[in-house]
């Protein structure tokens, strides 16, 4: 059994974190991930706060394991679920997509563990200053908001500049990739992409198969020209984003109106050429459906194995 700074932290059985996945992190992904020993999450994106009300207590109705909420900062009901995370007993919160400055005293009085998402060591040191538990250190391989460090390069410049946990994420699929993350320095890992094809993730069917059938080049970046790149998997909208990006006779407005409604299209409606299919670069490691618990207990057993027999590739 693996144990860490991180799992004993929060009282996990795992050191594993599911990502907060936009339309798809729900209470029904993030109570198996928890009953699976690991923290979930449910995934506050724009949602206002009587939707994250109701998907907190649905969890609470299908797990008695602490569980989180993800909070991205530049939702227009940020102010709003703030709240609602200290009324209703989260025990976890993760926020991207800003500073959570503002929050953490408020945060800290509910008993609240702040995990903030970095991709930068300045983040992670304004992050620790104002009392972050833990911080979640993410490269560029990962699916979704992405920033331009690697994990294999990010991790360990956090891990030297910041004395509480750091979680790894970002191109880990499997036991090799958390192998690799403890001896960077993390304490835990984040996942989002292999969870995407667990037996309780209700994203639409067509997204599980698009990430089942991927290879390894099947990912791209855009959005860099609006200042937030994200990476999904290439299709007939990701391609046209691309393009258009490139084209300075298209307006950021109207870059930003092509993609709106996008990864709804993909997670809800399964439009296999109009939505945005969010997923990392370890896409192609996936090769089957799995229940939550299942995949975490495979992958920490490969985990053991691969750090057990680490002395056979160097004498």
């Amino acid at each position: 059994m693996i144990r860490t700074p991180f799992s004993e932290l929060l009282g996990l059985e795992y050191p594993i974190i599911q990502g907060g996945m936009a339309w798809i992190a729900d209470a029904s992904l993030a109570a198996a991930v928890a009953n699976g020993g690991g923290l979930g999450l449910i995934a506050a994106m724009n949602a206002d706060a009587e939707w994250l009300r109701r998907e907190i207590r649905k969890a609470k109705q299908l797990t008695e394991n602490p569980f989180g909420v993800n909070i991205m900062l530049m939702s227009p009901y940020a102010d709003e679920v703030a709240k609602v995370v200290c009324e209703e007993g989260v025990k976890v919160v993760t926020t991207g997509a800003g500073d959570p400055a503002k929050y953490m005293e408020e945060w800290h009085k509910a008993g609240i563990k702040v995990l903030p998402v970095v991709a930068s060591t300045a983040m992670a040191k304004r992050a620790a200053k104002n009392g972050a538990a833990a911080i979640i250190a993410e490269g560029g391989e990962s699916g979704g908001h992405v920033g331009e460090l690697t994990t294999m390069t990010l991790v360990p410049q956090v891990c030297d500049v910041v004395d509480i946990p750091v979680i790894a994420a970002g191109g880990i699929a499997d036991g090799r990739g958390i192998a690799a993350a403890f001896m960077l320095g993390a304490a835990g890992v984040q996942l989002g992409t292999r969870f995407l094809v667990a037996e309780e993730c209700n994203v639409h069917r067509v997204y599980k198969e698009k990430i089942l059938k991927a290879k390894d080049i099947d990912t791209i970046t855009t959005g860099k020209r609006l200042g937030h790149p994200v990476r999904s998997l290439k299709n007939q909208f990701a391609r046209e984003f691309f393009k258009k990006e490139y084209d300075s006779s298209v307006t950021n407005e109207e870059l930003e109106a092509f993609a709106s409604g996008a990864l709804r299209l993909a997670a809800i409606e399964g439009n296999a050429e109009r939505g945005c299919f969010l997923a990392g670069q370890i896409a192609a490691l996936i090769k089957k459906e799995q229940p939550a618990s299942e995949i975490i207990q495979e992958i920490f057993a490969e985990a053991e194995l691969v750090l057990k027999g680490a002395c056979k590739w160097v004498k």
